[in-house]
């Protein structure tokens, strides 16, 4: 996983689809979930590690 569209990808494999138009909004919304995967430990702390990082990465760009 290296890009927002390898995270939104993850999620889209367990049916998630989060589309908004306030950009920071998005990825608050995107976060969230991320998280909930790993706390049902649906994805591994690698996966949640990259996805996290990828995230903080989106979210500095549109500071």
């Amino acid at each position: 996983m290296k890009t927002y569209y390898d995270v939104q990808q993850l999620l889209k494999s367990y049916d998630i689809i989060i589309y908004m138009k306030d950009r920071n909004f998005q990825l608050q919304l995107v976060e969230f979930e991320i998280r909930e995967l790993y706390r049902l430990a649906l994805i591994s702390n690698n996966q949640f590690l990259r996805a996290i990082a990828i995230i903080k990465k989106e979210k500095n760009l549109i500071a």
